[in-house]
């Protein structure tokens, strides 16, 4: 099968379409090593996206409207590389630009809107829950469709989506959902039939 071409659209970071979207996340990696500082992770509209792929890495303040994600860096090491696999996968299908996985980073990572809620729900299952757990989150995410991903997303955010509203309501039912509900492969309908039964997405680019 030939190679697919690249597409000429700018991107930033892991698909963040600067010329294009008036949505997008931002990833804040400490510049430390130390598995006990924090990765944040923050959704930004309008003219917060404004330079977004320019501005150095530095941790929002906790009370930010927008901050969704607060992890340490242990639990984001165990989850990260698997997300940005699947998401590079996901962006050479769509003609797009792949973004390398680094531990630390001078500069935050923009990520594009439907990735930034699969990886929000991905963070939010395994925020408290313990490292043995989170290989089992991983497979369960996973086994989702991205539109059952972004569904699972517009619900918690809309009662439990700032970072310090933790283990609570939605989130608390994430954990339970992915990290703390055996996987069993084979079981259940696959993506491609529950993506049916969700119906057609509405996002403009299907990644």
């Amino acid at each position: 099968m030939p190679r697919q071409k690249t597409s000429a659209r700018k991107t930033v970071g892991l698909g963040f379409l600067p010329q294009e979207s008036r949505h997008g996340f931002l990833i804040d990696v400490p510049k430390g090593k130390s598995k006990d500082e924090v990765v944040c992770i923050s959704e930004h509209r309008g003219d917060d996206l404004n330079h977004l792929g320019e501005r150095e890495s530095a941790q929002p303040s906790p009370n930010d409207p927008g901050l969704r994600v607060v992890i340490d860096r242990g639990r984001w090491l165990a989850l990260a590389p698997a997300f940005w696999e699947e998401s590079n996968r996901r962006l050479r299908a769509n003609g797009l630009p792949t973004h390398k996985f680094q531990k630390t980073s001078t500069r935050a990572v923009p990520v594009h809107p439907s990735l930034g809620k699969e990886l929000c729900i991905l963070c939010w299952a395994v925020e408290e829950a313990p490292s043995d757990e989170i290989p089992n989150a991983l497979r369960n995410w996973e086994a989702l469709a991205p539109e059952e991903r972004w569904w699972l997303y517009t619900m918690t955010v809309a009662t439990t989506g700032q970072a310090m509203q933790k283990g609570i309501g939605w989130r608390k039912a994430l954990r339970a959902a992915l990290a703390d509900n055996p996987f069993v492969k084979g079981e259940g309908l696959s993506p491609k039939a529950r993506r049916e039964l969700l119906g057609h997405s509405q996002m403009a680019l299907s990644l």
